[in-house]
């Protein structure tokens, strides 16, 4: 280590040379130190970045004795402006003005391409000025001093309006320089504060995900609270969870957004080049959606940027997360695509997890039905035929009329509840990928399969043609709002008695056509503070179709119970 070096990091030397250094300067230079001093102070308080830039304007139009400042933070790519912090134009003023400048064209677009220090007496005179606005305030004197942070230029800070008419000095350059240099300090002091800020939340975010997805609950829910937490994190007006479609393409799943939504349940075509590049594990940064002509979706007008990221582990492709931002929103930056990147990873790896899990317990259920299924078949029925031909037996020994009457129905009556179990154990034993196709079928394979748990078989009814009529879409909701109907029922109702109505000739509350489903019960109704998920999900997957979802009173004595009703449109 040299002396110079050892001397240079005494703070008390330090401090001597820059007493010394003072010593050549100017009597009015010297006077306004103090003032540089304070002005500093000022802009290193603090770390959040947008006030830091905020105070920095503020500083530098005192110390300069100047009406206005501004600072143009240059973008990522270096060839424009993704921020601009004034001071001195009022609220009213900025409404006149409107948008912000782009940093693309004029004076500001000259210091971007040329980072130098620019003093005008007269910026309108100088041929590089484009001019202003409407409703921009008049300004002609103009200081304009670069901010590097790390050696790297952040952006511009920008004086203009010498107080008192006169213009800027030389003093006012040289003040305005130093005040840059701390300034360029501060700025990186809260750059790195914001991004170890920024880490953090993704990091909650993706703890929360990752809970949600394992903690064994509806996925429906779970999806949901993915599409939320990256709302939030990325700033953005939605947050979107797609999964693959059984036709191909991605089906939106999940939907985040603070104004009601209709697209849920929406198929992306698999001819959309967005989803063979998500389906192929490419993010996809799209400027303006609602201009790209990769989006064929009318469902992009609202937005601008968006994020487009494959949520993908291990080489697999389980869906897409679409964070986009309104029109004329501020561009994501590299650091928000690589955290929104990562986190989509992790909720990926969370999916896959909570996809082993299910599929642990799916085979444990399995099991289970099938050993059920055999009892069923070897012990009960076997049981219910042998007293079946007992009862035959003393039916014809007995020479009472009334009496071989009430044993000839009860072995009726043994050989419909022996048709009952046969059908349980078939469905019992039916896997997911023997599911016919019919929606009557379906219907009634929800209801044979919610039969085994419940202890008895639900009532059903069938009006219109229900498997021409109600189409895919509507279908495939239709019987996932019975199989929640049906499960809230068996949970939570503790009924005895449940009919089952699929209605295809029903009139919505608009008026046209529609497909209604109600599924009643004589339980003990829906209790107060109780859960509400499940009537969330069937009233999220209502909407999404243009349709709706309610609770009435139930089949029970004076109404008890409860009545779900889910419509849609045919």
């Amino acid at each position: 280590m040299t002396a110079a070096a050892s001397d240079a990091s005494d703070p008390l030397e330090a401090a001597t040379q820059a007493t010394r250094s003072l010593q050549g300067l100017s009597t009015e230079l010297t006077a306004r130190v103090p003032q540089l001093l304070e002005a500093m102070r000022s802009v290193g308080t603090g770390l959040e970045l947008h006030s830091t830039l905020d105070r920095i304007c503020e500083t530098a139009a005192e110390l300069a004795d100047a009406r206005y400042a501004a600072i143009g933070v240059v973008d990522d790519e270096g060839e424009g402006l993704s921020d601009f912090v004034t001071f001195g134009v009022g609220e009213d003023v900025a409404r006149r003005i409107g948008r912000l400048p782009d940093g693309h064209a004029g004076l500001l677009g000259a210091l971007i391409r040329d980072p130098q220090t620019i003093r005008l007496a007269d910026l309108s005179a100088d041929p590089r000025s484009a001019g202003f606005p409407p409703g921009h305030p008049p300004m002609r004197t103009f200081l304009g001093v670069p901010i590097r942070v790390q050696g790297e230029i952040f952006g511009n800070l920008y004086l203009a309006e010498k107080r008192g008419g006169g213009e800027f000095n030389d003093y006012d350059v040289h003040m305005v320089r130093v005040l840059a240099t701390e300034a360029g300090i501060a700025i990186g002091n809260a750059r790195l504060y914001e991004a170890a800020r920024q880490r953090e939340r993704w990091i909650d975010g993706s703890v929360a995900v990752t809970t949600a997805l394992l903690s064994g609950g509806d996925a429906d829910d779970a999806l949901a609270v993915v599409a939320e937490q990256a709302r939030r994190l990325a700033d953005a007006d939605a947050g979107i969870v797609l999964l693959p479609a059984e036709e191909g393409g991605l089906e939106i799943v999940a939907v985040s957004s603070p104004r009601p939504t209709k697209s849920l349940g929406v198929v992306i075509p698999p001819e959309s080049a967005v989803v063979e590049q998500l389906l192929d594990g490419e993010a996809v940064f799209v400027a303006d959606a609602s201009k790209d002509p990769r989006m064929i979706s009318r469902l992009t007008s609202p937005y601008g940027p968006s994020m487009m990221l494959p949520l993908q582990s291990g080489g697999r492709v389980l869906g897409a997360l679409a964070t986009p931002r309104v029109r004329g929103a501020r561009p994501f930056t590299e650091a928000e695509r690589t955290l929104a990147t990562q986190f989509a990873s992790q909720a990926a790896l969370a999916l896959m997890m909570a996809d082993a899990q299910r599929d642990r317990e799916r085979l444990a259920v399995y099991e289970d039905r099938d050993r059920i299924a055999r009892d069923l078949h070897d012990l009960v029925i076997q049981r219910l035929f042998a007293t079946g031909m007992m009862l035959e037996s003393a039916q014809r020994k007995s020479i009472v009329p009334a009496v071989r009457e009430g044993v000839g129905k009860a072995v009726d009556e043994l050989d419909v509840t022996i048709q009952e179990i046969r059908t349980a154990i078939f469905a019992l034993q039916q896997g997911p990928a023997e599911a016919p196709s019919g929606l009557r079928t379906r219907v009634l394979r929800e209801i044979n399969m919610a039969a085994v748990p419940l202890g008895f078989k639900p009532a059903h009814r069938f009006l219109g043609v229900i498997d021409s009529a109600v189409g895919d879409l509507t279908g495939k909701n239709l019987i996932a709002a019975l199989r929640e109907a049906l499960s809230n029922a068996f949970r939570h109702a503790e009924a005895t008695r449940i009919e089952v109505v699929v209605d295809a000739t029903g009139t919505l509350r608009d008026g046209s056509a529609g497909v209604r489903l109600s599924v009643a019960d004589d339980g003990i109704g829906i209790p107060e503070g109780g859960r509400r998920s499940g009537l969330r999900n069937l009233a999220r997957r209502a909407e999404s179709l243009g349709g709706a979802s309610w609770c009435g009173p139930g089949i029970g004595e004076d109404g008890g119970g409860t009545t779900v009703v889910w419509e849609a449109p045919l």
